[in-house]
């Protein structure tokens, strides 16, 4: 029987991307949700129209989209009486490839693995579509996981799938940068089972809203690093 799969992509100011990424989401998805996060441009109009179910958060952060997709397959499960199995989480930039989701959940469908995270390996990467930053910044955290939890992340990819019932038990919180972090210590906390597929990565079309800034590094950084530390010490 096939699974029934969602997929929440966050996204602000992505007109000129979104209506790609939805594009090249594989057919065996039964809902695409975006949620536009206060976005000024046409992000939803292209996102309607290319036929994705269109959310709105006007509090801007990363962490509040996704808290927004959550809130509505929740509601949507209790008044049809169907939960979906997989939550894809995938960015709305096009810098990841949405045809790979296919990968993503193999191992979930296949395996039955709680959690699936698309590494963005250097061999598949395209030049230039991590900033230095971003690349120290994911050496960094998954190093810090390994020496706190014995971890094998190696990437804080933000293309990923979990079990929805996981999901739920993860009680998430994170508002803005650092929701993708907060997923994997929960999940090597809780012990779920978990695996890494490499994925191709490209640059994103547009500017990057977080590594594209000084700003929004730093303070990704600092998240990051915060929720690390705050899991290495809880008992």
């Amino acid at each position: 029987m096939q699974p029934n799969i969602k997929v929440i992509i966050p996204a602000y100011n992505e007109e000129a991307s979104i209506g790609l990424v939805i594009a090249a989401v594989p057919k065996i998805v039964s809902e695409v949700i975006v949620i536009s996060n206060n976005s000024t441009d046409n992000t939803i109009k292209v996102a309607k129209k290319a036929g994705a179910t269109v959310l709105t958060k006007t509090q801007k952060g990363y962490g509040y989209a996704c808290l927004k997709g959550m809130d509505y397959i929740s509601e949507q499960s209790q008044s049809l009486g169907i939960k979906p199995d997989i939550i894809v989480f995938l960015d709305g930039d096009y810098s990841d490839y949405p045809e790979e989701l296919t990968k993503i959940v193999q191992p979930i469908i296949e395996d039955n693995i709680d959690f699936v995270i698309g590494a963005r390996v250097s061999e598949l990467r395209e030049e230039g579509s991590m900033t230095k930053p971003q690349i120290f910044g994911n050496l960094l955290a998954t190093s810090l996981m390994k020496l706190f939890f014995k971890s094998t992340f190696t990437d804080l990819g933000p293309f990923r799938a979990i079990k929805y019932d996981k999901l739920l038990a993860l009680n998430m919180e994170d508002k803005t940068y650092g929701w993708t972090v907060e997923m994997q210590l929960k999940a090597l906390k809780k012990d779920y089972s978990y695996v890494e597929i490499p994925v191709k990565y490209r640059n994103r079309i547009g500017v990057s809203k977080v590594s594209g800034t000084v700003k929004g590094a730093i303070f990704a950084g600092i998240k990051i690093l915060l929720w690390i530390f705050k899991y290495s010490f809880k008992k």
